[in-house]
């Protein structure tokens, strides 16, 4: 893995918006980084468009999955310090395609959170890689995410009838994708580790099978020596596309 040389992050960012597509996403990819976010006085928000309704390691019925993975995010939001969880009605699980409606309702997110920074997942697929971000709903989300940003979340002839409901025009500054095939920014998480390591087992209907404190070092160890961080440190790895 590389980390070519790129633009640093924005050192002001007030607000920032996490979309992802099901709940522990955002913790097995960003929990450090937020959590680092979140400790310097960023409010950060999670929008999550579906209730993990198809995952899951046991026989927990599946008309109550729902209720217990939206449970979860929250449990693992509040350890990292996060406030703020919404939820998206009407996308199932494993279905995510960019639609224009789904467009829509995150742009509507993002004109009413007003982030200078969105973090969401990549919309370009690892081909060395099938699982986990190459999962087609995360895939679906990230482009999503994408467009949502630019144009529609400035465009305020992008779904007009937003007008009509306050949410005026807004232009996010950078845009931070977890999971893509070229990451040129790493995050050193290393002080964060544990409340990640938290975050995660919060998730316990899809970690509970999981050494999640070897994995947090083992994955994250990596990322860290590959960009050349002292041995023993731990890092979360993004592509950063700043937006202006």
């Amino acid at each position: 893995m590389s980390f070519p040389a790129s633009a640093p992050p924005l050192p002001d960012v007030r607000r920032a918006l996490a979309v992802f597509a099901h709940p522990d996403d955002v913790d097995f990819g960003c929990a450090g980084s937020v959590a680092g976010w979140v400790d310097e006085g960023t409010e950060v928000a999670y929008l999550i468009v579906t209730r993990g309704d198809s995952g899951g390691f046991d026989d927990t019925p599946r008309e109550e999955m729902p209720a217990r993975r939206e449970a979860e995010q929250r449990a693992a939001a509040a350890a990292v310090g996060v406030r703020r969880v919404d939820f998206l009605d009407g996308h199932p699980d494993g279905t995510l395609t960019p639609t224009p409606q789904l467009r829509r309702e995150i742009t509507a997110a993002i004109r009413r959170f007003r982030p200078d920074r969105v973090l969401t997942s990549s919309p370009l697929r690892r081909w060395e890689q099938l699982t986990g971000p190459g999962h087609p709903d995360h895939l679906a989300v990230g482009e999503a995410t994408t467009c949502a940003v630019y144009p529609d979340s400035r465009n305020r002839f992008a779904f007009p009838e937003l007008l009509a409901d306050g949410l005026e025009p807004w232009v996010v500054r950078e845009i931070w994708y977890a999971g893509g095939p070229a990451p040129d920014h790493v995050v050193d998480v290393t002080g964060q580790a544990d409340r990640k390591i938290a975050a995660m087992r919060a998730h316990h209907s899809q970690t509970a099978h999981l050494d999640v404190a070897s994995w947090v070092h083992d994955r994250l160890g990596a990322v860290a020596r590959d960009a050349g961080l002292p041995a023993g440190r731990l890092a979360e790895a993004f592509t950063v596309l700043r937006t202006e």
